[in-house]
Order: structure tokens, then sequence, then C-alpha cells
């Protein structure tokens, strides 16, 4: 049994939404199992706001889901739901993300009437949850995942997001395992119903920024894995890898005059923007050179500006509480210039974000420890230290000699 306890995402805004989720799915728990229990009156209306295939009403497409058949049902779904559904409110903000919550919900229904042939009554949150666990993995699918793993031990360890939820939660959990033991009765329909809404609509509002997007979406995954593809089918043959490291030195055959054309359009773009970057922190327009800049890395994602540019534009990020894009405007600075006098505090920092505001541990333990040998001032090799304790201790590592944790 593999049980998901929490992410690595931190919070940026307090998820009341999904605070108020979770009490009215609580209060309506409380008031028919035990208020109403023993009521006639009381279980005719549970059979009435339950959700029934053959002929629902309208408002059964809502009542459902907050209604639960006994106290595991309901723990489990909570559980889901404050694991996931906290890091998505906090993304989408209140009324979004209440809205989308009860369409997951209306969605997973609809795709439950069109799978049961008989009228099957259904209760319980776990179709407007699959939404919610979706959309986590649209929003953060480089995030682990804590579980704990129950097998004739038991033991916490960690699970990208996509491992958990893609393989396990979903293809697991919902298809493979049905086939093999029976669904009983869980209304595997409404759950996969509530997964492809949750997909689908996350990434509908990430494309048209209905949701800020940063590097670490689903969106930007698919970018790279493009630009890899693409990479790939150029350098595919050995004279065209030899021209790709080489250049036009080692080509053996010329562009075409449209090829050409494109490669010096595309070149011509990635200028202009850069100029116009230049100017918009020449005057200070801080919020339009980071949208432009955003752009820029939409084209051609290894762009770096120059020295002093692409260090501000990290700072700018960085105040602006945007911790995903500072810290992969830091990481380009640190990657473009390695001998500025800058280098080692900014890797310091880098070290930092990843600990403290992006909860990467692994990448701050790399960076805090190669940080620990070019830092040069003892008040920085001491906050450096600070860190990498605390890094350690989220690891379960040792901590380095001296280190008293981060603040």
């Amino acid at each position: 049994m593999i049980i998901p306890i929490c992410t690595q995402t931190e919070l940026r805004r307090t998820p009341y939404a999904n605070y108020a989720v979770i009490g009215m799915n609580v209060c309506v728990f409380f008031l028919f199992h035990f208020v109403l229990a023993s009521s006639a009156a009381g279980q005719s209306l549970l059979a009435k706001l339950s959700f029934q295939s053959g002929r629902p009403s309208l408002f059964q497409f809502v009542s459902y889901q907050f209604l639960h058949a006994d106290t595991w049902h309901l723990l489990g779904n909570l559980l889901f739901l404050w694991v996931f559904g906290n890091s998505v409110n906090a993304k989408m903000g209140q009324w979004v993300y209440l809205l989308f919550y009860l369409a997951g919900g209306i969605f997973a229904a609809w795709g439950f009437a069109l799978a049961e042939e008989a009228n099957t009554p259904m209760v319980g949150a776990s179709g407007a949850i699959a939404a919610v666990t979706t959309a986590y993995l649209v929003l953060f699918p480089r995030s682990r995942v804590k579980v704990l793993f129950v097998f004739f031990l038991i033991t916490f360890f960690e699970l990208p997001a996509m491992v958990l939820i893609g393989f396990k939660i979903i293809l697991w959990d919902n298809v493979i395992a049905p086939t093999i033991g029976g669904g009983g009765h869980v209304a595997y329909s409404a759950h996969l119903s509530g997964y492809a809404f949750g997909f689908v609509v996350a990434t509908f509002m990430l494309l048209v920024r209905v949701l800020p997007r940063d590097h670490y979406d689903m969106l930007a995954l698919w970018k790279q894995w493009d630009k890899r593809r693409e990479i790939t089918a150029l350098t595919a043959t050995p004279e065209a890898a030899a021209r790709a490291q080489f250049g036009t030195v080692a080509s053996t055959s010329p562009l075409t005059v449209e090829q050409e054309a494109q490669a010096e359009a595309a070149l011509d773009e990635i200028t202009r923007m850069r100029g116009r970057i230049s100017e918009r922190l020449t005057r200070g327009d801080e919020a339009g050179a980071t949208e432009l800049y955003e752009e820029l890395l939409a084209i051609e994602e290894r762009q770096c500006l120059p020295e002093q540019q692409q260090l501000r534009l990290g700072r700018i990020f960085y105040t602006a509480g945007k911790f995903p894009q500072a810290a992969a405007a830091f990481e380009r600075f640190v990657s473009c210039y390695p001998r500025s006098s800058e280098h080692a505090d900014i890797r310091l920092l880098l070290g930092i974000i990843y600990a403290r505001d992006l909860r990467r541990y692994e990448e701050a333990d790399k960076l805090l420890t190669e940080s620990m040998e070019r830092l040069v001032g003892a008040d920085r090799r001491a906050q450096c230290l600070s860190w990498l304790g605390t890094v350690r201790a989220s690891l379960g590592r040792p901590a380095p000699e001296g280190s008293q944790g981060g603040g």
C-alpha cells in the first residue's frame, strides 16, 4: 500500500477554498451519519441527494460530491484533497479553484452516467479530487511526493509526482488493478473522467494564461522535450552532427535559400527581443522586461543576456516572489558567467532558493556544498553552512560539521 502524505510544493497563498471544501464534506458527513443516521427522513434525503446514473436531477451533479458512504471513504478522499488540493488552490486562487473543483465533479458524474447501463447510485468527492490530482500533475510535474509505504514493513520515501500520479494512481489503481481483482463498488469511470477533465482543463488554463506560467509546469516540460526532439533530428546523421558541433566548417551541404532565410529571421527576432528587454530595463519597466524575457525563453530557452541584465532579471523575479523564474534566471547566470565576481554569492543564493522556496533539496545540497569551496567571507560561509545543515536534515543525511540549520 502506497499512501501520499505531503508534497514538496510550497504554498504561496493560503488555500481557503480547499479548507472550505474539506470542512463542507466533514459537516455533511456528520449530519447524515450522526445527526440524521436513525431518521427515515434523513435516509430519504440522502438517497435523493445521491447521484442516480439513470435519470439524475441537475442538483445531484453537485450534491453527490459532498456525500460519503462511510468514515474510511471520507478520510481517504480528504487525504488526497489535502495533499494535492492545497497546492492547486494556492496556484489557482480561491474562486477559480472552487469552480474548477465543482466542475471536475460534474464532469466525473457525467462520465459515470455514460458508462453505467443500469440506474446506479454514486456518492463521494473522488471524481472532483481526481480532477484536482491531475491538475497538480500539470502544474507541478517535477514535484516529489512523500509517501507512506506499507508492505510487511512501514517506511517513508519520495516519488516523482509523474510516477505516483501517472502510473500508480491513474494507471494501476484505476485501469490495471480493477481488471485483475474486479471493480467492486468503486466508480472507476468517474475517477477516469475526473482525471481527464483535470489534465485537459489545467493545461488549457496554462495555454491561455489564466494561470501564471513558469519553467516547471507541464507545458515547459513539453517545450523542452520538443526542442530535444528537434536537436536529435538535426543531428541524426554524422554530417549533421559535425555541423552542429563545428559549424559551417564541417558542413558537407550548404543550406537552401529558404533555410537561410528562416534562420536569419529567427536570429533577427531574438536580437530584437534582446534589445527590447535592454530598453525596458533601462527605462525601469521591470514588469515589461520580465515578460519579454519569458517570451524570449519560449523561443530559445538557452538565451543568456549580458551579465548585469541577466543578474538584474533574476533579482526582479526573486523580489516579486517568482522563485521558479528567479532560479532559472540565476542558473543561466552561473552557467554563462563562471568568472563573474558575483558568481559565488549567486550560487549561494540559488542554493537557498532551492532549499527554502522550491524544496528541491538534492540540487540545493549540490550547490551549497560546491559554494562552501568558493565562498571567501566568514559570514557567507556561515550562512552557507547553516543552510547546508537544514538541507541535509531534510534529506535525512548527516549535517556538516559546525552547521546549525538555516532560517
